[in-house]
């Protein structure tokens, strides 16, 4: 099934809330909503810990809130995880580590235009967890192309899950590590993560999509075979309207673009306005129009965010909980204005 456009509003799921029930509100009172990643709440709720469930090798610590790797426990542990290769349950999450995903679960999604999950992607974990010897996992040859079709697996249970619930869901793999790649320091290149990247994509069910905040290559980024592109268009608008050529070619296929809007910062947040921010988007929009992309084929293939996730707010929830009202106003007013249903 399609992902909706018309700059229908939706926005990544780590939340600084510590309270579920009003975490899973904002999430619902967007268009297209998604289950919060809660850490503030529990460490289990942390994005990287709950794709690392069931990991073998995994050495998680709650109370210090730690999360390494060991490869002897890795080699104790394969055997087991392989003979629980095809119980789909093994690899979904757990109300453990997750009683927000099996409260969104519970909850009506059927009339809703879609419903959004997600999971920590195979580069940015694989750049995160450390092992044994303090070196990333994903510089470990027999280590990596395991740990993509593990992720893989994830994603495919977790996405079947959700279209039990609406058959126009749909999932982010939440890749903040992939602007690593670019760099010459960085120890795995843009080679190595291309042929990855395709492999791991050619085995992960559609619709699916990356986000990342950060500033990446963007070429790179529009010309994966994903389904639907988020990104922090606030920070990154003069850069990534830039690729005009690889932007029309995404949405020529069918690609959605998500543009990340609304600051969640407390002191950004502050500063902003809706006719500012309007003003900024349709700033871009002009600038791609005049270089060849349609306007009506990019707002029907476009949704509306808040730019980033924030954790470290004085105001903890407020600020976040005002951006996605902020974000809705947003898009009522510029679907009225382009007459958008």
């Amino acid at each position: 099934m399609p992902i909706p456009g018309n700059l229908l509003t939706t926005a990544m799921a780590v939340m600084p809330q510590t309270d579920v029930r009003q975490a899973l509100d904002l999430a619902l009172s967007l268009d297209v909503p998604f289950w919060p990643q809660l850490p503030n709440y529990s460490y289990y709720e942390d994005m990287y810990v709950q794709a690392a469930e069931h990991f073998p090798g995994i050495l998680l610590d709650v109370e210090k809130k730690t999360l390494r790797f060991s490869l002897p426990k890795f080699i104790d542990e394969f055997e087991e995880t392989m003979s629980r290769f095809d119980d789909p349950s093994y690899f979904d999450i757990s109300e453990q580590y997750s009683v927000v995903y099996h409260d969104f679960l519970s909850r009506e999604l059927a009339d809703r235009p879609a419903i959004r999950g997600q999971l920590e992607g195979p580069v940015s974990f694989g750049f995160n967890i450390l092992d044994q010897d303090d070196r990333p996992i994903l510089f470990d040859d027999t280590i990596r192309p395991f740990m993509f079709e593990f992720m893989a697996k994830r994603i495919n249970v977790q996405l079947a899950r959700l279209q039990e619930r609406n058959a126009n869901a749909f999932m982010f793999i939440d890749e903040p590590g992939m602007q690593f790649i670019f760099s010459a320091m960085s120890g795995y290149g843009d080679q190595q993560a291309k042929t990855d990247l395709d492999a791991f994509l050619s085995s992960v069910d559609g619709p699916r999509g990356i986000h990342l905040c950060g500033n990446p290559d963007w070429e790179f980024m529009l010309g994966l075979d994903l389904d639907i592109l988020s990104l922090d268009i606030y920070t990154n608008a003069e850069i990534f309207a830039s690729c005009t050529g690889s932007i029309k070619k995404f949405l020529d296929r069918g690609g959605v673009l998500v543009w990340g809007i609304v600051p969640t910062g407390y002191e950004v947040f502050a500063k902003e306005s809706l006719g500012f921010l309007a003003m900024k988007l349709e700033g871009i929009w002009q600038h791609l129009g005049k270089n060849g992309i349609d306007l009506d084929l990019l707002l029907h293939r476009s949704l509306l965010s808040p730019a980033t996730c924030c954790l470290v707010n004085p105001d903890q929830g407020k600020t976040v909980a005002n951006a996605f009202t902020l974000l809705n106003d947003l898009s009522h007013m510029l679907r009225e204005k382009y007459k958008l249903a």
